[in-house]
């Protein structure tokens, strides 16, 4: 007994160190899935067979449920990287096994593969989900096989898959009650991405000639290469006219929107324009003011005239003669001298008489 279980814990601890191995911290991983020995799974103990209810309890972790599946993968893609999350989480404590199929194999029973079987099997690699590759997995699962590797369950979606004279090839597995069922992803598969292909195949050759593939190596013949590069360039057409379409748009519509803001601004000036104008010069403007103001100024500045009054008896035109016309104009009289108190003498003429009324009297004495 305990050799047996030193026999056993030295294998568990040999398989989990492999797996821990891939993970670094927080369980990313660092190196892609280990490839199947040829030999098979070595244990040095028998392998006890597990129940579908004593596996989804979860088993020790020294002993988790191997589970298989198997495949094509060509053109690997997300529907068939669900299916093996699906096979990976059926039980809590699983390890998975994934066998893929060989070319010489699938060509005969399926038909020819885009990928290699050397693409196919490193795609299977890198899966996360994935803990070991089976390279060149049969086609029919046998039970030598079955036990060389400690299968407990197969995964694979429950639709009865018809092949190699068989009506389903899963059939006795399901019998003996080792098949667990994953779902498909609707949308995706490998027939979907190759009828893409072929049904726009002229876009894909045009696509790989415009990135340097030559014809020979797109097997294309010279009056389709000749037609498919005419074709590139009458596209590149197309899109040089159509960029110069966006921007000659682009450009009419920074145009009208420049050509809208100066009609903007400039409506804003005008108003602003014709209120300072009318602020200066209307009824009520500034203008206006001033005229009415510099007219008080003048009025008071200038003495108030009679409108009866002629213009030779004007205070100013009588300003303006000078004294020597004046005495020139009007000789001197020997009548007696007016009253200085008269108001219609001017004060130079009361002086004229004043000196004709001394000159008299010294000629009487």
């Amino acid at each position: 007994m305990a050799g047996r279980r030193r026999g056993r814990g030295s294998n568990v601890q040999q398989q989990h160190a492999s797996q821990n191995q891939r993970r670094g911290p927080r369980g990313a991983l660092r190196e892609p899935a280990v490839f199947a020995k040829p030999t098979g799974c070595e244990s040095e103990v028998p392998h006890e067979k597990l129940t579908i209810a004593q596996a989804r309890r979860g088993t020790p972790a020294h002993r988790p449920v191997r589970v298989y599946a198997d495949g094509i993968f060509d053109l690997f893609h997300s529907g068939h990287a669900r299916a093996l999350m699906q096979a990976k989480n059926v039980f809590p404590n699983t390890y998975l096994i994934v066998g893929v199929c060989s070319d010489e194999l699938t060509h005969k029973l399926k038909g020819y593969t885009v990928m290699t079987e050397d693409e196919r099997y490193e795609a299977l690699r890198h899966c996360r989900y994935v803990d070991e590759v089976v390279r060149d997995a049969p086609w029919t699962l046998t039970a030598e096989f079955l036990e060389k590797h400690k299968i407990d369950f197969v995964a694979h979606d429950d639709i009865p898959y018809t092949s190699a004279g068989s009506e389903d090839v899963y059939k006795h597995i399901k019998e003996a009650g080792m098949f667990v069922a994953t779902q498909r992803t609707e949308g995706i598969s490998t027939s979907d991405l190759i009828t893409r292909i072929v049904r726009d195949y002229d876009i894909y050759v045009r696509r790989n000639l415009q990135r340097g593939y030559t014809a020979r190596e797109l097997n294309v013949g010279f009056i389709n290469e000749k037609k498919y590069r005419l074709q590139n360039q009458v596209d590149k057409m197309k899109e040089t006219v159509r960029t110069v379409e966006e921007k000659s748009k682009h450009f009419v519509y920074r145009v009208e929107e420049k050509s809208q803001d100066l009609i903007h601004k400039w409506e804003e000036k005008s108003r602003e324009f014709i209120g300072n104008f009318l602020e200066l010069f209307g009824p009520d403007g500034a203008w206006h003011v001033i005229q009415e103001r510099s007219g008080r100024m003048l009025q008071a500045l200038s003495p108030y005239s009679s409108p009866r009054a002629s213009p030779s008896s004007s205070p100013t035109r009588a300003r303006s003669v000078s004294p020597d016309s004046s005495a020139s104009a009007s000789p001197p009289s020997l009548s007696p001298p007016s009253s200085p108190s008269s108001p219609s003498s001017p004060k130079r003429g009361s002086r004229s008489s004043l000196k004709a009324a001394s000159t008299y009297s010294r000629h009487v004495q």
